[in-house]
């Protein structure tokens, strides 16, 4: 077997996981509320709806790939098929890239699912499909995909059980998501207040906001202008700002986060004792 055999016969597996197509499926019943209320104004404009779609996105997205790929390979390990797969003529490298492979189509299934709905709605609904405008956004929205499917696929290699698995698929979530996009909850302006406020470091607040760009999602935001016109919506400010807070170095973050959760997961699975 190979690459190409191992995510065959898990994509097999994972298709049937209720529980991924369960969240797909919200994410695109919210494509189908977002794209109806959009058409109801006097001047509809599906670039709008797209926008507040990778918005949502940016909590449901998450939630899709690790719900979808923690347990691809702790599952195993836990189980002891593991040392099946392995018997057959497939390499610890073989199953890391084949179990992303597959769980990384199966995630990107139930996205672009959401966003064909949404473009045979504006077909129907809207004066323009703006596909110099739909198709980047969704590229971009895959990348974010993916790059979280890797997360998953790296905290699944590194970890021998379900439980630790999950532990670390949940606490990627409530770190690097929910604790960095909320403001009132931010984990970077807590370390602000304190390092800060209260020891006078006077440390610069563009370091706080690169540290908070490293967050998958953050960095997903933060590439938007790259892909949305700014005589529709103006997502920048006129102060200058460093290089390293531009959407252009937003987007090389997401790509990093598409290869160093799997070369990581690759490194420890492969000294991993599965006996």
């Amino acid at each position: 077997m190979s690459i190409r055999s191992v995510a065959k016969k898990d994509i097999l597996d994972v298709r049937r996981a209720k529980i991924v197509w369960f969240v797909g499926g919200l994410y695109t019943l919210f494509a189908l509320l977002f794209f109806y209320l959009g058409q109801i104004g006097s001047e509809p404009n599906v670039i709008y709806q797209l926008v507040s779609l990778s918005g949502i996105g940016s909590l449901f997205i998450p939630l899709i790939a690790l719900v979808t790929a923690y347990l691809a390979i702790a599952g195993e390990r836990e189980s002891g098929s593991i040392k099946y797969l392995l018997s057959l003529p497939n390499t610890r490298r073989d199953v890391v890239l084949g179990k992303y492979l597959s769980r990384g189509a199966v995630v990107t299934a139930a996205v672009l699912l959401a966003f064909g709905v949404g473009a045979v709605l504006t077909v129907l609904w809207y004066p323009s499909l703006e596909a110099a405008v739909f198709a980047p956004i969704v590229a971009l929205t895959l990348l974010f995909t993916l790059g979280y499917v890797a997360i998953a696929i790296g905290i699944s290699a590194a970890t021998k059980s379900r439980s630790r698995a999950m532990g670390g698929a949940i606490g990627f979530y409530f770190v690097g998501n929910l604790l960095m996009i909320f403001p009132g909850l931010s984990i970077v302006d807590a370390f602000g207040y304190v390092l800060n406020d209260r020891l006078g470091l006077g440390i610069s607040e563009n370091l706080f906001e690169f540290v908070r760009r490293l967050s998958p999602t953050v960095a997903f935001e933060e590439a938007m202008p790259l892909v949305i016109p700014d005589d529709v919506i103006t997502f920048r400010g006129t102060e200058d700002v460093p290089f390293y807070l531009e959407p252009e170095a937003a987007l090389v973050v997401l790509f990093a986060w598409l290869v160093v959760p799997v070369a990581f997961g690759l490194w420890r699975f492969g000294r991993a004792d599965l006996g």
